[in-house]
């Protein structure tokens, strides 16, 4: 028997819409990002990000259900993410699903953000097997996670300070390359020789599956002042800065696979965008001789597709009455 399930996510500053079939697979999607309109405050505004949630989110809605082609009577139920995130974003996309599920007589399903984006990679290539270790980096999260199966998550390491996407973010912001800093630094990256600077593989020194990416972040402000301040010493900065952090990010895998023995890795996140981290991973496991699957460009940030997906799995213990709660900090595992 098929599902429909539309998801929604509007957990930070994108507001997302898609449509996943069970048996047909994706059917729609969509996504407003508002970016450019928090990027003259150099971050993300709670308060502007939910007033815009509430204007973009149902025509998104209705978009997505044209290009399915579908009525949203059709719908078996809705998903969408409860948390973590921003308590006012997140409320908005809670608000609109569980009320538009009530209406329509179906389930609403409460979908964990990190949860979307572990199963994203699998809304392509539905034979990765399990179990298998899975990389989440974003911009609030990075964490290594010991995946049995669906729903059985057991979190092995994790970030002890600032995640990769933030300290991505910090280090864009000290070369003034604005917001979002992510995508802006690795562009600048490429243009830059990150033999030029030596920058710590931060707590590789010592056992454990632990991150921490504040010292690099505070290695490259240093780095910075000492330098001639010039636009290539910020591109050679730049490159030097995300090697360290691909380096660091395969060191922390190659001690995840051997503790777990697992023969596949998932990148997934944000941050799993980056083409340095893609290819330094892609090397490590050439290396390992083992498996590695990242999710396709567009669903590597915020989406209402994983959304959907992830939510296709729990429509038997979905809930169908008009509750709507939310949670910014969701633990996850």
């Amino acid at each position: 028997m098929s599902n429909l399930v539309l998801g929604i996510e509007s957990s930070c500053d994108e507001t997302a819409a898609a449509v996943y079939d069970t048996r047909r697979g994706l059917l729609a999607h969509a996504l407003y990002s508002q970016a450019a309109q928090h990027a003259r405050f150099g971050g993300v505004v709670p308060e502007l990000a939910s007033r815009d949630h509430i204007r973009k989110v149902l025509p998104l809605v209705e978009q997505v259900l044209e290009q399915a082609k579908i009525d949203k009577e059709e719908l078996t139920a809705i998903a969408y993410t409860k948390g973590p995130g921003l308590i006012g974003a997140l409320l908005v996309g809670a608000a609109v699903g569980r009320s538009l599920a009530y209406a329509l007589g179906i389930k609403a399903v409460p979908v964990h953000h990190m949860e979307g984006h572990l199963l994203a990679p699998l809304l392509d290539d539905s034979a990765i097997e399990f179990p298998f270790v899975a990389l989440l980096v974003s911009g609030g999260h990075t964490m290594l996670v010991s995946v049995q199966d669906i729903g059985k998550y057991q979190v092995i390491g994790e970030s002890v300070d600032d995640a990769a996407g933030e300290a991505f973010d910090k280090t864009a912001r000290l070369l003034g390359l604005g917001y979002p800093g992510g995508p802006a630094l690795a562009k600048l990256a490429v243009k830059g020789d990150a033999r030029a600077y030596q920058f710590p593989r931060p707590m590789t020194g010592k056992p454990g599956l632990d991150f921490s990416f504040s010292g690099l972040k505070t290695h490259a402000i240093n780095t910075f002042k000492q330098s001639d301040k010039n636009a290539k010493a910020k591109a050679d900065i730049a490159a030097a800065f995300e090697t360290a952090v691909a380096a660091t990010m395969a060191i922390k895998c190659k001690r995840a696979i051997e503790q777990t023995g697992f023969k596949t890795l998932v990148v997934s996140g944000g941050v799993s965008a980056n083409l340095t981290i893609r290819r330094t991973l892609l090397e490590f496991a050439e290396q390992k001789k083992i498996k590695v699957h990242f999710p396709r460009q567009e669903f590597c940030t915020d989406n209402a597709a994983m959304i959907a997906f992830a939510g296709s799995f729990y429509l038997d213990v979905a809930q169908d009455d008009l509750d709507i709660s939310v949670d910014a900090r969701w633990g996850f595992g």
